[in-house]
């Protein structure tokens, strides 16, 4: 059984990919890291993440998301409501 609330999946990142500027409409986002190190921007904001850190991504907003660490990133990431990778759900620059 799915749920229409909440999506909840593991991701793991090559060192240099990532996600290019886009935003999801209607979805809010949270990226919890698990193992590596990442660079976060949203609003004209932007940090570095690393193991126990998390950030959150508001629903229509521009984000980026880059691994920066030699090792692959390991991070936890949970859509809500349900993203499903659809392609027509986001919004790119």
């Amino acid at each position: 059984m799915a749920s229409s609330r909440v999506e909840v999946l593991i991701g793991e990142i090559e060192k240099g990919e990532g996600a290019l500027p886009h935003a999801h409409p209607g979805i809010e986002q949270v990226c919890y890291m698990l193992e590596g190190r990442a660079r976060a921007e949203v609003g004209g904001e932007a940090c570095e993440l690393g193991p126990g850190d998390c950030c959150f991504f508001p629903a229509e907003m521009q984000h980026t998301f880059t691994v920066v660490s030699d090792e692959p990133v390991k991070v936890l990431v949970i859509y809500s409501p349900p993203y499903e990778e659809s392609p027509e759900r986001v919004v790119r620059e």
